[in-house]
């Protein structure tokens, strides 16, 4: 009798439903999770059957973050938010996989800043406004659900609660070590995607929260530092003997990374009414060309730019890391501004987007570049339907760089032009068309769009390569497109069977790369490229690039490549000791200064009359920000009752992403009333 009501005390408790409701609330979320990644119950089915070790632990993970209720009073509030939390994730991941056909990663949380400004670009205005108002009610529920929700009266046995929390987790770290000791959980995943496919949602989002940065690795001393210094030493002395004495060029050296670029000719079972990039095809049979081994598909440019600037694989840091997102943030890092630094070459960056965006900014003083030219300071004349800036620009500000600068000159230009999302609507007026049999007619909108982009890219180039063909400097230009554009292409619908590569060429002015062209397609890692162009003019400063130059054919070679980026970043840097520390660079956002030359009255307004204003212009008048209007890249139009006589008045580049951050902004112009000219007065005079 006894036993029974000991039983009955159990089955009744809260802490029992608590239990029960656990386990309910852990199987939903967990099916939610997957069936978000998979579209489809079948394939749900299929890993629940297949997966089931791992479909469980996924649900452990659940459970896990549910054990917490045992421990609070407002239990209700506790289930909601935990819930909550989840079921985000879950839509996070299905709207991120439609966009850019990566999972949603924790990495992402970091990159909210970037994504606000751009979300005109892939969602209407009603769909933004309802989720500024979603956020905004779930936000006020979760407040008013705190402080009015019920909490439990009923007497608690705390050490029994804390006990089932304890046990909880005792449990779920012995499972986690079973399952990588078995090889049924693995620690880290070489593909993002297939790392989501195969080990579950909640397994592969708390993977890239909790790995991050390079491992160190277990030989790592200043004496393993030294030995492989020694043999780069080594092997640089016999490269150069080796190869017979002869000038060295310097010349300007310019990579385009083109915005989700490839050829789209490429497609099995597409068919492209013309080529979309011929330019492109005819600088690739004359010139140096290959395919580009990139480490991202249809989205994260910014680790293809990584690898190509610093010389580093990205695959040794964490789980889908953003190195521009982390590390980055607090330290120098080695990179192709930094060796060129030693042989006296300026170095800029230009990019026809947003300063901020994926925080470059803040990371290309620590990568050791002199000049940022983005958006903010580029007078745009035009945009595609999808709302990016086109890269026709860029030429202007390319060859004003290659001027202004008395210095010889690395140039890095990040394009834009074919960045997603692509418009599905009608586009049989433009001018290349596609078809292909089996296909929705909205994908077919979607390359029709894109092809037509890439066309325009093209030119880009073609403009570019034209003009510097009679540069007086000798030039060279790296193209290469970042990453496939996310049109759910797979390895089976390219010919050349892999979405991890672009194509890529490296054209000259000065007639090297033509004359040297081989007749095999040439592959190379993004993070060997800097070096291979280096090398082929004579440049051999900078530790990494000389290892890359000299060590390719070592056994060791990858894996003291991890070595050397763990020592340089995470490590004690043995790498320059004895040397200098790198020191981040005061950033310069503009070579055309903004400037206020004077100020004339019409009407009711002052217009301030002056050079290079753009669409991030903004005046401000002893340092307060007054109301103006852009009317041209000379014309800047405010209220007479903005300023009064001795007001200081400045124009600020501000961010786009965030009006209280100035980039770059003009010298103080004094308002004086007797210098100020009527403009019908001067109209009348002229």
């Amino acid at each position: 009798m006894r036993e029974k009501n000991i039983w009955e005390r159990i089955r009744n408790s809260s802490n029992c439903r608590v239990l029960i409701l656990n386990l309910i609330l852990t199987l939903c979320l967990n099916l939610l999770l997957e069936f978000t990644e998979r579209r489809s119950v079948g394939e749900v089915i299929t890993f629940v059957q297949e997966r089931t070790f791992v479909f469980l632990y996924n649900g452990f993970i659940i459970f896990l973050c549910f054990s917490i209720v045992f421990l609070v009073r407002k239990r209700i509030f506790a289930y909601v938010f935990i819930s909550g939390c989840w079921i985000l994730v879950a839509i996070a991941n299905g709207v991120v996989l439609s966009d850019r056909k990566t999972p949603f990663t924790a990495v992402d949380l970091t990159l909210v800043k970037s994504v606000l400004p751009i979300l005109g670009s892939y969602l209407e205005v009603w769909q933004i406004l309802g989720i500024v108002i979603l956020l905004v009610v779930g936000t006020g529920a979760l407040v008013c659900l705190y402080l009015y929700s019920p909490e439990d009266k009923r007497s608690r046995h705390l050490v029994t609660e804390v006990l089932c929390t304890a046990v909880t987790v005792v449990c779920f770290c012995a499972v986690t070590y079973v399952g990588v000791g078995k090889g049924m959980l693995i620690k880290k995943f070489d593909n993002l995607i297939a790392g989501y496919k195969d080990y579950g949602v909640a397994y592969g989002f708390c993977v890239t929260a909790i790995d991050t940065g390079i491992d160190r690795p277990i030989n790592y001393s200043r004496e393993t530092v030294n030995r492989i210094k020694k043999k780069v030493k080594k092997a640089e002395k016999k490269q150069k003997e080796a190869k017979k004495a002869g000038v060295v060029r310097q010349p300007n050296i310019i990579f385009i990374q083109l915005e989700s670029f490839f050829d789209a000719t490429t497609v099995k079972n597409l068919n492209i009414s013309e080529d979309p990039i011929p330019t492109f095809h005819k600088i690739q049979k004359e010139y140096t060309s290959g395919y580009l081994k990139v480490p991202v598909y249809g989205a994260g440019t910014i680790n293809t730019e990584f690898e190509v600037i610093t010389g580093m694989n990205i695959d040794y840091f964490g789980t889908g890391e953003y190195p521009y997102r982390s590390i980055l943030h607090k330290t120098t890092c080695d990179s192709i501004a930094y060796w060129l630094k030693e042989k006296k070459y300026a170095s800029s960056v230009i990019h026809n987007n947003n300063a901020s965006f994926y925080d470059r900014d803040a990371v290309f003083s620590n990568l050791g570049f002199d000049n940022f030219i983005s958006i903010e300071n580029m007078d745009i004349e035009s945009r595609n339907e999808a709302g990016w800036a086109k890269d026709s620009v860029l030429t202007r500000y390319i060859m004003d760089t290659l001027q202004q600068t008395e210095k010889k000159d690395i140039i890095y230009t990040i394009s834009v032009q074919g960045h997603g999302d692509y418009p599905t609507d009608d586009q049989s007026n433009s001018p290349i068309t596609v078809s292909g049999e089996g296909l929705s007619q909205s994908y077919l909108n979607q390359f029709t769009y894109y092809v037509n982009q890439t066309r325009e890219m093209d030119d880009f180039i073609k403009a570019l390569t034209e003009k510097l063909s009679d540069y007086p400097e000798d030039v060279m230009v790296i193209a290469y497109g970042d990453h496939l554009p996310g049109m759910n292409l797979e390895n089976k619908d390219l010919k050349n069977d892999s979405k991890y590569e672009t194509p890529y060429f490296i054209w000259d002015n000065f007639g090297y790369n033509k004359a040297n062209k081989k007749k095999e397609s040439c592959k190379v890692e993004a993070w060997q490229l800097a070096s291979k162009v280096l090398g082929e003019v004579g440049i051999y400063n900078g530790f990494l690039n000389k290892y890359h130059q000299t060590m390719q054919s070592s056994e060791k070679y990858r894996k003291n490549l991890k070595l050397l980026q763990y020592d340089m970043l995470y490590g004690s840097d043995f790498v320059r000791e004895g040397k200098k520390p790198l020191e981040p660079t005061k950033v310069n956002y503009s070579l055309d200064p903004v400037e206020i030359t004077e100020i004339k009255e019409c009407e009711d307004s002052y217009l301030l009359i002056g050079n290079n204003f753009t669409d991030a212009s903004r005046v401000f008048v002893n340092g307060v920000k007054v109301a103006s209007e852009k009317q041209s890249s000379g014309v800047l139009k405010i209220s007479k009752k903005a300023v009064k006589e001795g007001d200081k008045i400045t124009v600020h580049q501000v961010s786009v992403t965030n009006e209280n951050i100035t980039l770059n902004q003009s010298e103080e112009y004094e308002f004086r009333k007797d210098k100020v000219r009527l403009l019908y007065k001067n109209l009348y005079d002229e």
